[in-house]
Order: structure tokens, then sequence, then C-alpha cells
């Protein structure tokens, strides 16, 4: 009987051990104890923080472009891109977040037509970490046309067809030009 509770302890104590030196806890830096385990995340959060981060790489900073020459192009290029439109129009209308079989919306058939309202640019300035640049403003009315559906699940199954649903989205691009010979350093040949 003695021998069995001896043999039981010393199996319970070298499974413990064995667990509290797997590699979860022993390589993650300090000895934290248990709060060192990795936790799992949802998908949807981890989707989530993607897109956030994606977007904020995308279309959430000002680039710095050459200095305008005289004679060139003043007028700004670029119109903003379909999936910069769809982010827009679903952070000022979303359709994502219903209940799956019981109420959902989406949207089909989508048009979109982009018109330009502004271009201009801000008289030369010294931003700090910057330099002496020009803010080149442009303005832009997106109107997008789509089909909205709306699947209902309760408590009789049906869906919502509106043919003709339409959302204006404002757009601004904003980016900086240099202004005169800025010193980029020296130049290295290899």
């Amino acid at each position: 009987m003695c021998k069995k509770t001896i043999q039981g302890v010393l199996t319970i104590l070298l499974l413990s051990g064995v667990l509290m030196n797997t590699g979860c806890i022993v390589s993650q830096g300090p000895q934290m104890g248990l709060l060192s385990i990795p936790i799992p995340v949802s998908p949807m959060i981890q989707v989530n923080k993607e897109n956030l981060a994606w977007e904020h790489e995308r279309y959430g900073r000002v680039p710095i472009l050459g200095p305008l020459t005289a004679g060139g192009p003043t007028a700004a290029l670029d119109e903003p891109s379909d999936d910069e439109v769809m982010i827009a129009l679903e952070h000022a209308q979303p359709v994502a977040g219903g209940i799956p079989f019981l109420h959902e919306r989406q949207r089909d058939n989508v048009r979109i037509i982009k018109e330009k309202l502004a271009d201009y640019i801000d008289p030369p300035r010294v931003i700090p970490l910057i330099g002496p640049v020009q803010l080149h403003h442009s303005h832009w009315k997106v109107t997008v046309f789509y089909t909205e559906m709306v699947h209902v699940g309760w408590p009789f199954p049906h869906t919502i067809r509106d043919e003709e649903s339409s959302e204006v989205v404002y757009i601004d691009h904003n980016h900086f030009h240099m202004v005169g010979d800025v010193d980029t350093g020296p130049t290295t040949t290899y």
C-alpha cells in the first residue's frame, strides 16, 4: 500500500515536471509560470487586426514625393482605388456583422463612379522632421450604386431586394511634394 502511494506521488511529480518544462514555458523569456503559455486568439479578432494594419499601411500614411518641376503636371494622377472606396463605404455603412441564417445584408452588382471635386497645392512651408514641402490636396466624390439584399430567416424566411441603392463617399487624397533642391545626403556607388 505504501509502495503504491510513493509511486503515485512520484508519477505526479514526474508529470508536473514534464509539463512545466515544455518549450512554451522555458523558451518564452522570463519565467512567468502559467502566464507564459500562449493563449489562442479568435480568427475574427486576428482578421480585424490584420485588416486595420493593412489599411494603415496602404491608406493611412501621407507620402512625400519629389519636387514639382516647371511645366510638369501638377494635377493629382491617382484616383481612389475601388478597394479604398469599398473600405470607406464599409466604415460609413457597415454590412458585415449580421446574424447568419437570421438577418444578413449583402451588396451585389456594385458600380463605382468617381468625380474629382478639387485639386490644389498649398504654398511651401517647413514641417518639422520633413523640411520644406508643399501639401497637395485632391478631393473626390465617389458614388456607389449597388443592389442591397437583406436575407431574413425568422419568423418567415424571405429576401428583401433593393435594386436602386446608392451611397456617396467623399475621399481626400493628400501627399507632400519636396520643395527646392533638397540635399538627400551623400550618394554611394557600388
